[in-house]
């Protein structure tokens, strides 16, 4: 098998994906990108020793939780900004995913005009 080689942009791309994608697993996001599940590890690994950050700190377990009504004011703030943070982490996958898209789009829109 032939080795792909990939731009450091996407590489970082990759890593980000997977960095803000609660949950996720390398498996997954590996076969949503196409690339290897070795090769995103490697990836990540090497982007959070670039940035500095541990492996224990640098992903939290996804904590999913049904919203059950609280009648504490308190934690129901709890409550509501562990739905924000989930919700913005959500937005942060998406927006890399579209991002991650756009380009292919444009580099395989440039390889089909001949």
């Amino acid at each position: 098998m032939a080795m792909k080689d990939y731009s450091d942009e996407f590489k970082a791309d990759a890593a980000a994906l997977y960095e803000s994608t609660p949950g996720a697993t390398y498996k997954s996001i590996a076969a949503d990108l196409g690339v290897n599940e070795a090769t995103l590890r490697e990836w990540v690994l090497r982007d959070r020793e670039r940035r500095g950050v541990s492996a224990a700190a640098a992903k939290p377990a996804a904590q999913r939780r049904e919203a059950v009504p609280s009648a504490d004011p308190d934690e129901r703030v709890q409550q509501l900004e562990a739905r924000v943070a989930e919700l913005e982490a959500s937005e942060r996958k998406l927006a890399t995913e579209r991002d991650i898209l756009r380009k292919a789009a444009k580099y395989f829109a440039g390889e089909t005009n001949w």
